[in-house]
């Protein structure tokens, strides 16, 4: 059986990202309203983003970013179970955002069924509160993700290399699925402590995130439970996933079942043949 997994990834929030682009881009927002949430970090000075105007839609890992025309910035993390919508949901409802648009797509519903996600505003690059996203390292599909920085932030940790990467501080955007996929593509074990990869892998490690990412991005993402597009999508990566999810099922390369364990509190999936450890 299929786990829940801490998903939107990058792939998820890319795709979201293009559908929201020529939605939003240029609109005016005219309020924002909680609606089942209470006021606090995770929804803090939305009022600010009254009256301003949307000049981009970016992502960085996986944060939505939303610069605003004051010089402010609305910033969307979908947790485990955002949705951003323009049809408004039946339950969960947290945030509608009300645009200048007189057409169906008025406004941008945020639903979040575990409350996990996060819907506020800041000045502008002042990520002080949001340390994951003010320490984040390169991103993986940019030409600022090289073998060269990837190996230094590496050497850096001696924490199992599957919960270093979860940090987002080597390379932005994996979560616990896609980390799973590239280490096996690459042939590490998860528990390998992040110094220890050898250099002769890091290479592999590197192209096998990128395939991975992309090869999602083109699929949609994965949907395991919760997540959709803005259009109400599934992701439909679900099917290409090799060790994610497949416990005790044979390893598709050499057919030695895969393992399961916990390592950072997370399930992580792992062929125990062709992952051989590293001390």
């Amino acid at each position: 059986m299929r786990e829940r997994s801490v998903i939107p990834e990058l792939p998820e929030v890319e795709t979201i990202r293009l559908e929201l682009e020529p939605w939003l881009y240029g609109k005016t927002i005219l309020g924002v309203q909680l609606v089942d949430a209470l006021p606090g970090p995770k929804y803090a000075n939305l009022e600010r983003a009254s009256s301003q105007r949307i000049t981009d839609v970016t992502r960085r890992g996986k944060f939505l970013l939303l610069p605003l025309s004051g010089g402010d910035e609305l910033i969307i993390h979908l947790g485990m179970t955002g949705v951003v919508t323009p049809r408004r949901p039946d339950q969960h409802l947290r945030v509608q955002l009300v645009l200048d648009d007189e057409g169906p797509n008025s406004i941008l519903y945020f639903c979040d069924p575990r409350r996990f996600g996060r819907f506020l505003v800041v000045p502008r690059g002042d990520y002080s509160n949001l340390p994951t996203l003010q320490n984040m390292g390169p991103e993986p599909l940019e030409g600022t993700f090289t073998k060269a920085k990837f190996t230094q932030a590496l050497a850096r940790s001696g924490t199992a290399v599957k919960a270093y990467l979860l940090t987002q501080k080597p390379v932005a955007g994996l979560g616990n699925i896609y980390a799973d996929e590239a280490l096996w593509r690459a042939q590490i074990h998860p528990q390998t402590p992040a110094r220890h990869v050898p250099v002769s892998k890091i290479a592999a490690l590197q192209s096998a995130i990128k395939e991975v990412l992309i090869a999602s991005l083109e699929a949609q993402g994965t949907t395991l439970n919760d997540y959709r597009t803005v259009n109400g999508n599934v992701g439909t990566y679900l099917e290409e996933l090799n060790v994610y999810g497949h416990s005790n099922e044979p390893c598709p390369r050499c057919g030695v079942q895969i393992n399961k364990i916990t390592l950072g509190g997370r399930g992580t999936h792992f062929c125990p043949k062709c992952q051989k450890a590293e001390t």
